[in-house]
Protein backbone atom coordinates (compact mmCIF):
# COMPACT_ATOMS: atom_id res chain seq x y z
CA UNK A 1 0.00 0.00 0.00
CA UNK A 2 2.93 2.34 0.59
CA UNK A 3 3.80 2.28 -3.09
CA UNK A 4 0.25 3.10 -4.09
CA UNK A 5 -0.10 5.99 -1.64
CA UNK A 6 3.29 7.47 -2.58
CA UNK A 7 2.80 7.02 -6.32
CA UNK A 8 2.73 10.11 -8.45
CA UNK A 9 0.64 8.35 -11.08
CA UNK A 10 -2.59 8.40 -9.08
CA UNK A 11 -4.63 11.46 -8.24
CA UNK A 12 -4.85 12.44 -4.59
CA UNK A 13 -8.62 11.96 -4.65
CA UNK A 14 -8.19 8.32 -5.65
CA UNK A 15 -5.55 7.76 -2.99
CA UNK A 16 -7.85 9.27 -0.39
CA UNK A 17 -10.73 7.02 -1.50
CA UNK A 18 -8.43 4.00 -1.17
CA UNK A 19 -7.60 5.15 2.35
CA UNK A 20 -11.26 5.52 3.31
CA UNK A 21 -12.50 2.30 1.71
CA UNK A 22 -9.60 -0.12 2.18
CA UNK A 23 -7.20 0.98 4.91
CA UNK A 24 -9.52 2.60 7.47
CA UNK A 25 -11.96 -0.35 7.74
CA UNK A 26 -9.04 -2.72 8.35
CA UNK A 27 -7.64 -0.47 11.06
CA UNK A 28 -11.01 0.01 12.75
CA UNK A 29 -12.07 -3.65 12.63
CA UNK A 30 -13.64 -4.57 15.98
CA UNK A 31 -13.33 -1.05 17.37
CA UNK A 32 -16.78 -1.35 18.96
CA UNK A 33 -15.23 -3.46 21.69
CA UNK A 34 -12.12 -1.35 22.27
CA UNK A 35 -11.57 0.62 25.42
CA UNK A 36 -10.00 3.81 24.15
CA UNK A 37 -7.30 5.21 26.34
CA UNK A 38 -5.19 8.26 25.58
CA UNK A 39 -2.31 6.12 24.36
CA UNK A 40 -4.47 4.41 21.74
CA UNK A 41 -6.01 7.74 20.74
CA UNK A 42 -2.62 9.29 20.14
CA UNK A 43 -1.48 6.24 18.15
CA UNK A 44 -4.56 6.50 15.93
CA UNK A 45 -3.91 10.21 15.36
CA UNK A 46 -0.31 9.48 14.44
CA UNK A 47 -1.42 6.74 12.04
CA UNK A 48 -3.97 9.04 10.38
CA UNK A 49 -1.40 11.79 9.94
CA UNK A 50 1.21 9.39 8.55
CA UNK A 51 -1.17 8.05 5.93
CA UNK A 52 -2.39 11.52 4.98
CA UNK A 53 1.20 12.72 4.66
CA UNK A 54 1.91 9.81 2.32
CA UNK A 55 -1.08 10.80 0.22
CA UNK A 56 -0.49 14.56 0.11
CA UNK A 57 3.28 14.62 0.55
CA UNK A 58 5.18 15.87 3.55
CA UNK A 59 5.70 19.31 2.06
CA UNK A 60 3.16 21.72 0.72
CA UNK A 61 2.94 22.07 -3.05
CA UNK A 62 3.30 25.81 -2.97
CA UNK A 63 5.96 27.82 -1.31
CA UNK A 64 5.52 29.91 1.78
CA UNK A 65 4.63 33.40 0.54
CA UNK A 66 6.69 35.23 3.19
CA UNK A 67 9.96 33.31 2.99
CA UNK A 68 9.64 31.75 -0.44
CA UNK A 69 10.63 28.34 0.92
CA UNK A 70 8.99 24.94 0.94
CA UNK A 71 7.49 24.17 4.31
CA UNK A 72 6.05 21.18 6.11
CA UNK A 73 2.33 20.72 6.42
CA UNK A 74 0.97 21.20 9.90
CA UNK A 75 -1.54 18.66 11.20
CA UNK A 76 -4.40 21.18 11.06
CA UNK A 77 -3.63 22.00 7.44
CA UNK A 78 -3.39 18.31 6.66
CA UNK A 79 -6.84 17.67 8.12
CA UNK A 80 -8.28 20.68 6.30
CA UNK A 81 -7.10 19.50 2.87
CA UNK A 82 -9.79 16.86 2.81
CA UNK A 83 -12.58 16.27 5.27
CA UNK A 84 -11.08 13.20 6.86
CA UNK A 85 -13.50 10.99 8.70
CA UNK A 86 -13.03 11.73 12.38
CA UNK A 87 -11.74 8.39 13.60
CA UNK A 88 -12.98 8.89 17.13
CA UNK A 89 -16.51 9.70 16.03
CA UNK A 90 -16.51 6.55 13.90
CA UNK A 91 -15.33 4.49 16.88
CA UNK A 92 -17.93 6.08 19.16
CA UNK A 93 -20.76 5.43 16.71
CA UNK A 94 -19.69 1.81 16.27
CA UNK A 95 -19.60 1.37 20.04
CA UNK A 96 -23.10 2.78 20.34
CA UNK A 97 -24.24 0.51 17.51
CA UNK A 98 -22.84 -2.52 19.34
CA UNK A 99 -24.51 -1.49 22.62
CA UNK A 100 -27.81 -1.11 20.77
CA UNK A 101 -27.53 -4.63 19.38
CA UNK A 102 -26.65 -6.06 22.78
CA UNK A 103 -29.52 -4.19 24.45
CA UNK A 104 -31.97 -5.82 22.02
CA UNK A 105 -30.77 -9.30 22.93
CA UNK A 106 -32.70 -11.43 25.34
CA UNK A 107 -31.90 -11.75 29.03
CA UNK A 108 -30.66 -15.31 28.54
CA UNK A 109 -27.73 -14.21 26.37
CA UNK A 110 -24.47 -13.92 28.29
CA UNK A 111 -23.43 -10.75 26.45
CA UNK A 112 -26.61 -9.02 27.60
CA UNK A 113 -26.04 -10.14 31.18
CA UNK A 114 -22.54 -8.69 31.13
CA UNK A 115 -23.91 -5.36 29.85
CA UNK A 116 -26.61 -4.95 32.51
CA UNK A 117 -24.79 -6.67 35.37
CA UNK A 118 -24.41 -4.71 38.57
CA UNK A 119 -21.31 -5.96 40.38
CA UNK A 120 -21.35 -6.20 44.14
CA UNK A 121 -18.60 -4.62 46.19
CA UNK A 122 -15.69 -2.63 44.95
Amino acid sequence: MQNILCSGLLYKNIKFKIYRTVILPVVLYGCGTWSLILRKESRLKVFDNKVLRRIFGSKRNKRDEVRGEWRKLHNEELNDLYCTPNTFRVIKSRKMNLVGHVACMGEKRSVYRVLVRKPNGK
